[in-house]
């Protein structure tokens, strides 16, 4: 299933390398694409930073490094899942997106991946993702750890940004680090479930 729609990916991330669409382009070296292989479960994170906007794949900064480790710890490595952001191009300054940067870029570009690759669980990194795919109302430290069925059918689990992981110091750090590994844990765990339930019909 996965396999055969590298070539279709291929051709979306091309248009993608070639977007001028917004302003955002203008702060840095142009739009990065996602990483990884397509795979039943996709993580989602917010947007470059300076050393995403340099190589031109998400997280693969401090923010990244860190999420290899968390990956590490439930069994899974990069090159076995696909990873994407809702924004493509760095926010001048670093900053968060906006809601309609996130609205403009992600439904041009994410939900076309999506689509593409239709992963069963899809794992969100941090308030952006978060807000996008449940409304602008939702706040991480309220929403972690709760998944959710999307309209599209995939199951969605948010939960910490590695960043706000770096942000923390002493037990908090601890504790949030556990929250993210449980939360990793429970979407591996619906993805298993899922697969188990298809191969059981088939």
């Amino acid at each position: 299933r996965y396999g055969g729609i590298a070539l279709t990916l291929t051709a979306l991330e091309n248009e993608l390398l070639s977007c001028r669409a917004c302003s955002l382009v203008s702060y840095g070296r142009g739009p990065t694409s996602w990483t990884g292989v397509p795979s039943p479960i996709m993580f989602v994170g917010e947007g470059p930073g300076g050393v995403e906007d340099e190589y031109g794949v998400p997280l693969v900064g401090p923010s990244g490094q860190l999420l290899d480790k968390a990956l590490w710890s439930v069994g899974l490595t990069r090159d076995k899942i696909i990873v994407s952001n809702i924004v493509k191009c760095r926010p001048q300054g670093n900053r968060t997106p906006t809601a309609a940067e996130s609205q403009f870029c992600a439904s041009r570009w994410l939900d076309k991946e999506i689509e593409l690759i239709r992963p069963l669980v899809i794992v969100g990194l941090g308030n952006v993702p978060l807000q996008y795919f449940l409304g602008s109302d939702k706040r991480i430290t309220r929403s972690r750890g709760q998944i959710h069925q999307l309209q599209n059918g995939i199951w969605f689990m948010p939960t910490f940004h590695p960043a706000y992981l770096l942000r923390q110091e002493g037990k908090d750090q601890i504790a949030a680090k556990w929250d993210v590994f449980n939360d990793f844990k429970a979407a591996l765990g619906k993805m298993q479930e899922i697969i188990g339930e298809k191969e059981l019909k088939s």
